[in-house]
């Protein structure tokens, strides 16, 4: 089986006698209801990656309604450098009919269609798979009892499928019993029993399916490092604790809720406490306060919640207080589609708030990036005295992948508050100088306590009404994120350094975008990728790059809105003025699949006038890959 989504081509061919071929990555597809444990699959399958040295990422779909529905999970897993989940399966295991009519057309011609007998029926004559009747449910049943019918069939077809795929069922059955290590024994029991049986499963036309991923070179492919694998939830929660974070407070909301879960869970192992609210507002209240007695607080919530919590995230910007945020963006406006993912928040990010509210805006990448990015937010919000407002999205919220355990001797930092005295001239809010409080406690020389309010006030935090103080303190409040932006690193670039096209990107569809513009190179054009971490402000210098290029286009999954163009290159066209930005945009609720990108790229191209040398055959390329 040759993967579609690799440049790549795997080596190696099938015997007769079954021995397994070699191949570089595969894309599986769990498609059945959310009661039956298909992310369980998934998730086993991507840690069992992990803990295996091989690159892995996956992605899932979810039911808003609490009774369920049809769920996906799809996970691609391989030695080579896995940016994207990949555009279409090469296996895909359908549980149901529903699964296996509606999502059918996501299999590759040439793919495995792995499909429960029992409760499936695929279309006669179709010739375009090779087709693999198992009977999941019975084999369940017969293996476990009826009561497994239900919650072991999920379990079988792991078995079956590291049979398949000649995974290490010694780490498999590990992860198992770690998984339902803290239930009953007779559970476990069950789920290894539904596992042999998928294992042993007689195989028929299985035989000449085996596959074994390519050997990996060690010596390139080992950094010295134990791998970690989790969610980027996970990762963010643990890059605040890294980062010296112990205290916050939030209220639940999809999928913001397993951050503040996490945090409830681990921030009393290390003195500090996460307070469940009774709404978004006193959670953003909640955390400023642990924020005012001089401990870094977080708070956070997806679109709805973060509207609400805006008025006190102006008194924040006022009173310079630093405080994270966090936004795990999904579908909108309103309720929306509150388990797809969408990128639509970043204007409300760093707009949404009456009066000149400037605040630093963050978005991660990859699940790595979101450790990384946490703590960047911490650091940032202390340095500069203001609210940092993360945007990740629904798609990095659940996705697992696997990375480098960070170095957490060097990287763990000392959340103690400073209550060292401060001298008689002391100032919380200098004209020259960057905000610096003094937590209840601190020991002022002057005797003179400062205030902190949210309304206008002077030097000390003193209530004013001076046009000329407002006109100062606004330009104070501005002038630190100026300050911040020159001293931002270059963002991350690839590909040419100058060309036809210039692929822009924010948060999670950095790694489509990286694999698009793999595939627009091939084609001959000259293209290069500039992704962006810090929103707002923006790094200084990106005019200088964007004038190499004929076009610059910025990938976002939000809408084009009134005048033709996504959020982020709406407000890039508005600082650089600069015609050549446009966009590509969607708002179905998927992460982008890299044809996607590819597409539209060449749709821009086509209907530009550049050079020359960027003519049809260059377009046809393109459009064929």
């Amino acid at each position: 089986m040759v993967s579609p989504n690799t440049p790549e081509t795997p080596g190696g061919a099938s015997s007769s006698s079954g021995a397994p071929r070699s191949i570089h990555d595969v894309v599986i597809r769990l498609a059945g209801n959310s009661q039956d444990g298909i992310q369980s699959v998934g998730g086993f399958l991507a840690r069992l990656a992990g803990r295996s040295d091989q690159d892995v990422m996956t992605y899932m779909t979810i039911p808003s309604t609490i009774s369920g529905g049809p769920s996906i999970f799809q996970v691609r897993m391989g030695t080579g450098d896995i940016l994207s989940a990949g555009d279409r399966a090469d296996m895909l295991v359908a549980f149901y009919q529903h699964s296996y009519e509606a999502h059918i057309g996501s299999l590759r011609p040439g793919g495995i269609l792995l499909y429960d007998s029992d409760h499936v029926k695929p279309a006669e004559g179709d010739t375009r798979f090779t087709s693999i009747a198992v009977p999941i449910t019975s084999g369940t049943v017969e293996a476990v009892g009826g009561a497994g019918k239900d919650k072991g069939k999920n379990i079988y077809i792991l078995g079956l499928i590291a049979r398949v795929f000649d995974l290490d069922v010694q780490k498999l059955s590990t992860l198992i019993k770690e998984r339902f290590g803290g239930k009953n024994e007779d559970v476990v029991r069950n789920a290894m029993l539904a596992f042999d049986a998928g294992y042993a499963w007689p195989q028929n036309n299985l035989r000449d399916l085996f596959y074994r991923f390519e050997a990996i070179d060690s010596a390139v492919a080992s950094t010295g490092r134990p791998q970690v694998t989790m969610d980027g939830n996970q990762a963010i929660a643990y890059g605040l604790i890294a980062a010296g974070v112990r205290h916050g407070a939030g209220y639940p909301i999809t999928p913001w809720s397993s951050i503040m879960e996490t945090l409830r869970a681990e921030l009393p192992k290390y003195g500090g406490i996460f307070v469940q609210c009774e709404d978004e507002i006193a959670a953003i209240s909640t955390a400023i306060g642990f924020s005012y007695t001089g401990h870094l607080a977080i708070t956070g919530s997806s679109g709805p919640g973060l509207s609400l919590k805006m008025e006190a995230l102006g008194w924040a910007t006022m009173a310079e207080m630093p405080l994270v945020v966090v936004n795990v963006q999904r579908g909108g406006p309103s309720t929306g589609m509150p388990t797809n993912v969408e990128q639509s928040d970043l204007m409300q990010a760093i707009y949404g708030s009456h009066g000149d509210a400037p605040r630093v805006v963050l978005s991660p990448k990859n699940v790595e990036d979101c450790f990384y990015i946490a703590m960047e937010a911490a650091r940032i919000a202390r340095t500069y005295s203001t609210p940092v407002i993360i945007l990740t999205d629904m798609a990095l919220s659940s996705r697992i992948e696997a990375f480098d355990e960070p170095d957490f001797p060097k990287l763990m930092v000392d959340p103690k508050a400073d209550l060292s005295d401060r001298g008689a001239d002391f100032k919380p809010y200098p004209l020259d100088a960057i905000t610096r409080h003094a937590p209840p406690g601190s020991k002022i020389g002057s005797g003179k306590y400062p205030t902190v309010t949210g309304l206008e006030h002077d030097e000390l935090g003193h209530p004013t009404g001076s046009p000329k103080l407002h006109s100062q303190m606004t330009a104070k409040r501005r002038e630190k994120l100026k300050q911040l932006g020159a001293a931002l690193p270059a963002p991350e670039f690839n590909g040419d350094s100058a060309g036809e096209v210039l692929l822009v990107t924010w948060g999670s569809t950095w790694g489509p975008a990286l694999e698009a513009l793999k595939r627009i190179n091939r084609a001959g054009v000259k293209a290069g990728h500039l992704h962006l971490r810090h929103i707002h402000p923006l790094p200084n210098g990106l005019e200088d790059v964007f004038k190499r290029f004929h076009k610059i286009v910025v990938i976002e999954i939000n809408d084009q809105g009134l005048y033709g163009y996504g959020q982020l290159a709406m407000m890039m066209r508005a600082r650089y003025a600069n015609p050549a930005i446009v966009s590509v945009t969607k708002t179905d609720g998927l992460t982008y699949k890299v044809s996607e990108i590819v597409a539209g790229v060449a749709q821009h191209i086509e209907s530009a006038d550049l050079n020359a040398t960027l003519g049809v055959s260059h377009n046809s390329a393109l459009a064929k890959n």
